[in-house]
């Protein structure tokens, strides 16, 4: 690996902070905390702090030289609402929070490449570390972009990178194009009218009319969708009646679509529509019908990626990258940054949980599981891949002209 000896020298306080991150988790739009001790060290390291975007979001901007070129590197801070199965000292002091998913480590390891950054400044132009809140699941990105990020922090691409479990840890990997999928939610009330179950033919069964509708909906992946672009929708909550001598004059399903494009995810939801409300009108009952979305698609753009790859060869080595990394389902809001602006979105491996200290829980070490823990050891390697971005897209001509 082609890590940065001035970083390495600073894992120790990068895991220090890391640590301290991961001890008092906080939740979307509450990381008040968090965000203090990022604007700190950003001050201490003479790095000027923009505070107040997205309400707990942090911008440091670290300029050097003449040149108006700028690039943006995120990080995301925020915890989730989980009891945590770990009891070594780092654990969560915030009875149901917890850091899950990582956001502590990615938080330091940007903060690794700013020190560094601002102590060398090996660099023309301006890189702009953005520390963005409240990414699961309450659009955190797109509360910063609302309230002018990209206005007041104008750059030509924006880069982001999330730790991977069971990918070897330090390995790294990215797709160019679609990356990670759009995230949406749907709910479907269904009305129908109520009898005695023994006297079924005086009713409109709602549940006969969930059951057809839930078979119905599976057909829109398995013969609306083409073969070749991928789409979930999972139903994950039936819920109606009260008693079994009752048919109930009502019944709901709720769930989650996931798709890798727009147009698929418009099919689906009009389909999901038609099917629902033709199917409860053959039964005589009448449907309402709710659709949210909440994430794009996450989508790399092309020459960013290209260049992403490069940089990862560059420090962890060319076996190290994984140029053709499986697409996931899950969703990310930094999907929001990249409908405004090129950029591209990467792994790194947080291996397999063997990092984890005495006293991890019973769990494996993925995402969003109580047992999870971010693997100190790609701090350095984190940090050290920022920086070499940061460097080479200022010293690189446009990727766009």
């Amino acid at each position: 690996m082609n890590l940065i000896d001035p970083i390495l020298q600073f894992h120790e306080e990068l895991k220090q902070i890391r640590r301290a991150i991961h001890a008092n988790p906080e939740l979307s739009y509450e990381e008040d905390q968090t965000a203090d001790l990022v604007a700190r060290k950003l001050d201490e390291w003479g790095i000027p702090v923009i505070r107040g975007l997205g309400r707990t979001g942090v911008v440091g901007v670290i300029r050097n030289g003449s040149s108006a070129r700028a690039v943006g590197l995120r990080a995301d801070m925020d915890a989730l609402p989980l009891a945590e199965h770990n009891s070594f000292a780092h654990r969560s002091r915030n009875e149901g929070k917890m850091h899950a998913c990582g956001h502590d480590g990615h938080t330091a390891m940007l903060l690794g490449a700013a020190h560094y950054l601002s102590k060398h400044r090996q660099f023309d132009g301006t890189v702009y570390v953005i520390f963005q809140p409240a990414e699961e699941g309450a659009g955190g990105a797109k509360a910063m972009m609302d309230d002018g990020l990209f206005a007041q922090c104008p750059m030509e691409a924006v880069f982001g990178m999330h730790n991977w479990p069971n990918m070897k840890a330090g390995m790294m990997g990215v797709v160019a194009g679609p990356m990670m999928a759009s995230s949406n939610e749907f709910e479907l009330t269904i009305r129908g009218k109520g009898s005695h179950a023994a006297q079924p033919h005086l009713s409109v069964d709602p549940i006969m009319v969930a059951v057809q509708i839930a078979q119905s909906w599976q057909t829109i992946v398995s013969r609306n969708t083409s073969p070749i672009d991928s789409s979930v929708l999972s139903i994950t909550q039936i819920h109606s009646g009260s008693a079994t001598n009752i048919v109930p004059d009502s019944a709901s399903m709720i769930g989650t679509v996931r798709t890798f494009t727009i147009p698929v995810l418009d099919m689906v939801e009009r389909r999901m529509r038609d099917i629902a409300e033709h199917t409860a009108a053959a039964f005589g009952a009448s449907v309402e019908f709710g659709f949210r979305r909440n994430y794009p698609p996450l989508i790399n753009h092309l020459p960013e990626a290209e260049f992403a790859i490069g940089v990862m060869k560059d420090v962890v080595g060319h076996d190290g990258v994984v140029t053709s990394a499986e697409p996931t389902m899950g969703s990310e809001d930094f999907a929001f940054m990249l409908l405004e602006q090129p950029g591209c979105y990467v792994f790194i491996g947080n291996g397999d949980g063997d990092h984890r200290e005495t006293g991890h829980g019973l769990g494996p070490c993925n995402l969003h599981n109580p047992s999870y823990d971010f693997n100190d050891d790609l701090l350095p390697i984190g940090a050290s891949y920022w920086v070499r971005l940061a460097e080479q897209f200022l010293a690189t001509p446009p990727l766009r002209r």
